[in-house]
C-alpha cells in the first residue's frame, strides 16, 4: 500500500503534464493557424463579375471600370442622382456590390447619387484584398470621380468599409463622412471573436480607425445596432467619442450588424437624409 501511495503522485504529474503539453500545443497550432489564414478570416469576397441589373428603375445606372496605381483592374457602378451629393460606398468584407443593391436603391431614390466600388477580388475586380490594396482602390475610386466632375462627395463605410472610408477621409476630405457599424480598430474586432489569441501580435491588416478619426474634419454620422453581434456597439461608441464635432450617432436598439436598413425603415433613410441637407445643404 505504501509503494501505491508513493507512485500515486508521480502518475498524477505525468498525467497533469501531458495535459498542459497538449494543450499548450493546441494553442501553439490555433495561433499560427489564424495568422497564417488571417486574411482568409478578414475577407470573404464574392469574386464573380456582378452584372448590371436590368429593368428601368436600373435604367441610369452605369458599369465603370477604373484602374489602380498598382495597375489593377477593378469594377463599379455609377448611379447619378438629381442632388449634387455623391454617396461613395466603401462595402464591407463579404459580398460584392450586387449584396448592397437594395440599400443603395433606397439612397438613390432620395435624389443621391451613389458610386458603389468593389474592391480588388471582389466582384470581377483583378487582385486580392489586403488593407493597403484597399486603400489604393478608394483613392482610384475619388480619382475617377473627381474627373468626372463629381462634387459634394461623401464618403459611406459599411463595417469593414469604415476602416477604408477613415483612412481616405484623412488623405482626401470628403464633405461629411457616414460611418455604419465601424469600429476602433481591426485589432480589437479580433480580440472580440478570439480573445484567447495574441491578435495584436500577429495581425497584419489592423485599419487603425482610433488613431486616426480625431483628424477628419468634417461632419460625421454614426449608425450602429445596439445588438451587433459582429462588431460589439462599444466599438462604435469608442470610435464616436474620439471623433470631432460636429458629430452625431444614430443608434438601432433591435438591429445586429447586417438588418440596419432592414429594420431601419424609413427612418433610418430620413436620418441620413436629413443629416445631409442640414450640413451640405442639398
Amino acid at each position: 500500500m505504501e509503494m501505491e501511495t508513493s507512485r500515486s503522485p508521480r502518475a498524477w504529474w505525468r498525467t497533469a503534464a501531458r495535459w498542459i503539453v497538449g494543450i499548450v500545443l493546441a494553442y501553439l497550432l490555433g495561433s499560427a493557424l489564424i495568422a497564417g489564414c488571417q486574411r482568409r478570416f478578414i475577407y470573404y469576397p464574392d469574386a464573380r463579375d456582378a452584372p448590371k441589373p436590368t429593368g428601368e428603375p436600373f435604367r441610369d445606372l452605369e458599369d465603370v471600370t477604373l484602374t489602380t496605381e498598382d495597375g489593377l483592374r477593378l469594377r463599379a457602378w455609377y448611379w447619378p442622382g438629381s442632388r449634387p451629393i455623391t454617396l461613395v460606398i466603401f462595402h464591407g468584407n463579404a459580398g460584392s456590390r450586387v449584396h448592397r443593391l437594395e440599400w443603395v436603391r433606397d439612397l438613390h431614390d432620395r435624389g443621391l447619387s451613389i458610386f458603389l466600388l468593389d474592391y480588388r477580388g471582389y466582384g470581377g475586380s483583378e487582385g486580392s484584398p489586403s488593407e493597403k490594396g484597399l486603400y489604393r482602390d478608394a483613392e482610384a475610386a475619388v480619382r475617377w470621380l473627381e474627373e468626372r466632375g463629381a462634387q459634394q462627395l461623401v464618403y459611406v463605410g459599411e463595417s469593414l468599409g469604415t476602416g477604408v472610408a477613415v483612412e481616405l477621409a484623412v488623405r482626401r476630405p470628403p464633405a461629411a463622412l457616414i460611418l455604419q457599424s465601424g469600429f476602433s480598430s481591426l485589432v480589437d474586432v479580433g480580440r472580440t471573436h478570439f480573445g484567447i489569441f495574441p491578435v495584436s501580435l500577429f495581425l497584419r491588416d489592423r485599419y487603425e480607425n482610433l488613431r486616426k478619426i480625431d483628424r477628419v474634419e468634417c461632419p460625421l454620422l454614426m449608425i450602429h445596432g445596439e445588438r451587433d453581434t459582429i462588431v460589439p456597439v462599444e466599438l462604435g461608441r469608442r470610435l464616436f467619442d474620439a471623433a470631432r464635432e460636429p458629430k452625431e450617432i444614430y443608434l438601432l436598439p433591435a438591429a445586429d450588424h447586417n438588418d440596419l436598413i432592414f429594420l431601419g425603415g424609413a427612418e433610418y433613410l430620413d436620418r441620413v437624409d436629413d443629416f445631409l441637407r442640414r450640413h451640405l445643404g442639398e
